[in-house]
């Protein structure tokens, strides 16, 4: 089954304020592309759209926090991360109010929009705020689970999600748990660390990989702050090497918070599948993807690399 997940958030936010009144939603001009424009129709007084207008966005969404409220402010990766920084930092997470970050569009996934709106810095710029939790879903089972998981928590939470079609890597029996890292297949020969489209990939790279005699160990880190140290040092153990995999900048995001635990506990040989510190670019999905390595050809090279 393919969920387009930006419908797979439209009925879990509609879900959530139907059970809870504090619920509420800000968009800043992108409520159509992000799929929940038409909550302002069933709930009238609990959405608010500001225009193009991110910092107010950030400003008011924390002082209906102040009041209580539950607020989700939604809007592109960069310009839920970039355009307000400041506010995230001061205005929600050093004033420790409850609101909830949703960046659609996260790397390579912005496609048409081109270098300016491909966010490769967010997860280092978010990382790196005291106060915050950020998680990022693999398809639209872990997303419909995901929203109510991270509303129950008290503080700020920034969730970045591609927002259109992916097909299922979960079955319905999934139970998903915030800060446990998901081993969705055993090896013993490498481990593989992905989040968010990567997780696809990553499992497509080990089914290859397999073929080759490697038998390779899959992590969905769809928690990366706080990130799952056990899990982590486990599979190291095991395998004895590392291969991240993300649709960010090598550097500051995933491979660098899996870096940290290693480095502290387990040190063994990491390499990174991402962003190679470079700009982005205007293309389709396919080309982007080839264009930066976020493949499962090239996750399958790296693992090579190190045998």
């Amino acid at each position: 089954m393919a969920d387009e997940l930006r419908k797979v958030l439209y009925e879990a936010l509609d879900a959530l304020m139907g059970e809870n009144e504090n619920v509420v939603v800000l968009g800043a001009d992108l409520d159509k592309p992000d799929g929940v424009y038409s909550l302002k129709e069933k709930y009238p007084d609990r959405c608010y759209r500001v225009g193009i207008a991110e910092q107010n966005m950030a400003g008011i969404a924390a002082g209906l926090a102040s009041q209580g409220f539950i607020p989700f402010i939604n809007t592109f990766c960069a310009f839920a991360t970039r355009r307000i920084c400041d506010q995230v930092a001061v205005s929600i997470c050093y004033a420790g109010n409850n609101v909830k970050i949703i960046g659609t569009d996260p790397g390579v996934t912005a496609e048409y929009n081109g270098g300016t709106h491909m966010a490769f810095e967010d997860i280092g710029v978010m990382r790196s705020i005291p106060n915050i939790r950020i998680v990022e879903p693999s398809d639209g089972v872990e997303l419909a689970q995901m929203i109510p998981s991270i509303a129950a928590i008290d503080g700020p939470v920034y969730l970045r999600m591609y927002r259109k079609k992916v097909g299922d890597l979960h079955d319905r029996s999934y139970t998903y748990k915030f800060g446990k890292a998901d081993r969705v297949r055993e090896g013993d020969d490498i481990t593989i660390i992905a989040s968010g489209i990567m997780l696809c990939e990553a499992l497509r790279a080990a089914d290859e990989l397999e073929a080759e005699g490697v038998s390779a160990e899959v992590i969905n880190l769809h928690t990366i702050k706080p990130i799952d140290r056990e899990t982590i040092v486990a599979s190291a153990r095991k395998t004895g090497v590392i291969v991240t995999a993300e649709n960010h900048n090598i550097l500051g995001g995933l491979r660098s918070a899996v870096a940290e635990v290693i480095t502290e506990e387990y040190p063994v040989r990491i390499l990174p599948v991402g962003v190679s510190d470079i700009k982005g670019e205007v293309g389709l999905l396919p080309y982007l993807r080839e264009r930066f390595g976020l493949d499962a050809k090239t996750i399958v090279e790296t693992v090579r690399s190190t045998r």
